[in-house]
């Protein structure tokens, strides 16, 4: 039975979609022999090296969560949403499934196991980080072109000091998460619309 990976990118930010990607190794596969990490803690140029090698050997897919399903879902659920997709999109029916961290993916069909960071402690897990990483780095990167000044090509929608004194003073984008943090008090007030 084959294992499939799961893990999400971008739940803390403040722009931008949820990405999750699902990585198919078959059980055989020699994890230790691939040293496969959370994809937070590698370099970008790594990463991407990382994500070619992946993607060319495994079957994968990715699954997303846009900003307006974070809004309506809250980014919990949103995340799970992406993952769900991440998984449905192998168009797999057999499988056990893996996920970072300590809740299972709602109504998915298929058996799974939660591991507390597990992007650190599985590869099948790592795989799916750094793919989804380097997918959503690159939609972010496409964003940044869209809307300029804010930086998205630098912290990918994270809330550096440079993402939010951007928003202090152009003001959030649609690509903005409106329930957030950061975000929300930037907003127009209902008398002001």
């Amino acid at each position: 039975m084959p294992v499939i990976g799961v893990d999400e990118v971008g739940r803390g930010c403040l722009a931008g979609p949820v990405y999750a990607a699902a990585v198919v190794l078959d059980k055989d596969f020699n994890f230790k022999k691939y040293k496969y990490t959370d994809s937070k803690i590698i370099s970008a140029e790594r990463r991407e090296e990382l994500a070619v090698d992946i993607k060319s050997r495994f079957k994968f897919s990715i699954g997303i969560a846009t900003v307006e399903e974070i809004f309506e879902l809250n980014i919990l659920w949103a995340s799970m949403l992406a993952m769900k997709r991440a998984v449905q999109g192998l168009g797999i029916y057999v499988g056990h499934v893996i996920v970072d961290g300590d809740t299972e993916i709602p109504d998915l069909g298929f058996p799974q196991t939660t591991i507390i960071d597990g992007d650190f402690l599985a590869a099948p897990i790592s795989a799916a980080s750094i793919v989804a990483k380097v997918a959503r780095d690159n939609f972010m990167r496409e964003m940044a072109k869209k809307y300029e000044g804010y930086g998205f090509e630098k912290h990918k929608g994270y809330a550096t000091k440079f993402h939010t004194d951007a928003i202090k003073s152009l003001g959030p984008t649609e690509l903005h998460r409106a329930s957030f943090f950061g975000v929300k008090e930037f907003l127009p007030k209902r008398s002001e619309v």
